[in-house]
């Protein structure tokens, strides 16, 4: 029996708005589903999946479409990545570098 895995509201949404702008962006450009998946090395089935907001296509693969297109990642200038990427692991940082089990249970009765 093939497994199934239910996304939560929000991952759904976020995939939806993903793929909307993607094809938004395509088409602003003019590039076919074709010409698009011929660009990223995919095939045309894939940027469907990722246009109808497909929780299978791997995020790689969207993330270049999206680069290819021109649609901002996080919400930032692709060329602020880098500062957003270095922001993210000083934060990083600060925190554990492992979580674990409290080995007392947490005595909550007040």
């Amino acid at each position: 029996m093939p497994r199934t895995h239910t996304y939560s509201a929000p991952t759904s949404t976020a995939l939806q708005i993903l793929g909307v702008e993607l094809a938004r962006a395509r088409r602003e450009r003019r590039f076919t589903i074709n010409e698009l998946a011929e660009r990223a090395g995919v095939s045309r089935i894939t940027v469907r999946s990722v246009e109808a907001g497909s929780p299978t296509v791997a995020i790689g693969t969207a993330f270049e479409l999206a680069t290819i297109l021109g649609v901002d990642l996080f919400g930032t200038d692709p060329s602020q990545l880098t500062d957003l990427l270095d922001r993210s692991r000083d934060r990083l940082t600060l925190l554990p570098a492992r979580v674990r089990e409290p080995s007392t249970p947490v005595d909550d009765d007040f």
